[in-house]
């Protein structure tokens, strides 16, 4: 063979390399929904299912999925299980839910009169699957729905399937006190902002005995089957997944509104402050008609977040905390980032709002009832009240408690590197 013919073949040889890399590349990332349609639901062959889900849950061609399970002849949908916002996402934050019918199937709701599946519930299945879209915030209730369910088939005997989704804060951010105190709005003990799948919390969950208690006093297990995505990793938040993002429930709209969310989520339990619930951009604004928003925006430092932009304007809510008054406040933008401390930053806007506006968060103005969901979304009484308080030296020292043990612990049921 001669140089030209060697040159040649090497130059091809060095393409085609390069095209199967393109490839591979190109290649998108699978859902659980996904890996399970492709094997045309072998693993629950001949079986009936009960799903917990709701209409956020597609495959990536974005069939909903419980029409992904009525195509398949394998298995037969007998039951579906919707959590908070039922299952169209469409009913307010905290509203009862009712029991409806879908598709002909009954479909149960785990946020009306009961909050855990009944025996009666699951004797209609031979196996639950749970596809459900978390979004990397310890508050958010789905959370809670799936450990009553997989705490529900420990109980009943029945095998549970998680079929994964991406965080959509990525998986590798970790920012937020362990809770000392759970309840359905703080259901794990983990980080504000956990850094896990829905499947690894589940995993989580069911080995260390997060469950509940049987006769004998011993935590549950149920006999758990993580249905893995491909081709996802710890460093994709959702806008490099190239997927669509369906609103999983009325405020969380988009990506964005999950990373301002985590941000302005606990302020607003305290409802001295509109967080935007009733505008366009709900989770994005923090502000209320008599304040000056260049005054709180010129205390509240962003120094070492500045992906974070904040600017100060006004804005109309039209429900929901001072509806139809025009608020000043600061509008967050809040781009993906994998490094923003979210939670802290909520930390400072509230401990600046304390600074600046100490009359506001008085024990004589800040009502009972919210200041009890205050403390129960935080998980911590001392650092609530440490906040109200303006106790800031208190606020850094309860605010990263038993974080790094559990980093030390999640290193265990992380499924994606």
């Amino acid at each position: 063979m001669d140089n030209r013919s060697k040159v040649m073949t090497l130059f091809f040889i060095v393409l085609l390399l390069s095209i199967s890399s393109i490839s591979l590349v190109a290649q998108p990332m699978k859902l659980g929904i996904d890996n399970l349609v492709e094997t045309n639901f072998e693993i629950l062959r001949d079986k009936k299912i009960g799903l917990l889900t709701n209409s956020a849950c597609r495959t990536s061609s974005l069939v909903p999925t419980p029409e992904a399970f009525l195509r398949s002849k394998n298995c037969t949908l007998s039951v579906l299980l919707t959590p908070e916002h039922g299952y169209y996402a469409g009913v307010p934050a905290g509203e009862y839910v009712p029991d409806d019918s879908l598709w002909n199937i009954p479909a149960y709701s785990l946020y009306g009169k009961n909050r855990r599946p009944t025996q009666a519930m699951l004797s209609q299945c031979d196996v639950i699957v749970a596809d459900i879209q978390d979004i990397g915030i310890r508050s958010y209730t789905f959370i809670s729905t799936l450990l009553q369910v997989m705490d529900a088939c420990a109980e009943y005997g029945k095998p549970i399937y998680v079929l994964d989704r991406p965080n959509p804060l990525g998986g590798v951010l970790i920012d937020g006190n362990i809770p000392e105190t759970l309840s359905f709005v703080c259901a794990l003990p983990v980080p504000y902002i956990h850094g896990c799948t829905i499947g690894e919390l589940a995993q989580m969950a069911n080995n260390e005995g997060w469950l509940g208690k049987n006769i004998e006093g011993k935590s549950r297990r149920c006999s758990l089957t993580v249905v893995k995505m491909k081709r996802w990793n710890r460093t994709m938040h959702w806008e490099k997944t190239g997927l669509p993002f369906i609103p999983t429930s009325p405020n969380i709209i988009s990506p964005e509104t999950i990373r301002s969310a985590a941000i302005t989520g606990v302020l607003g339990e305290l409802s001295i402050v509109s967080i935007g619930i009733g505008t366009p951009m709900p989770f994005r604004w923090c502000g209320m008609p008599d304040i000056s928003a260049d005054t709180v925006l010129g205390a509240l430092s962003l120094k070492k977040n500045d992906s974070i932009i904040a600017i100060s304007s006004a804005f109309y809510p039209q429900f929901g905390k001072f509806a139809k008054k025009r608020c000043y406040g600061i509008l967050f933008h809040c781009p993906p980032s994998q490094s923003v401390p979210y939670f802290s930053l909520g930390l400072e806007l509230c401990k600046t709002l304390v600074s600046v506006y100490p009359l506001l968060f008085d024990k004589n103005t800040v009502q009972n009832n919210n200041k009890e969901m205050f403390i129960k979304v935080l998980g911590n009484k001392k650092l609530a009240e440490a906040l109200l308080n303006g106790d800031h030296a208190m606020v850094k020292q309860l605010s990263v408690s038993g974080l790094e043990e559990y980093r030390t612990m999640r290193e265990k049921y992380l499924l994606y590197k």
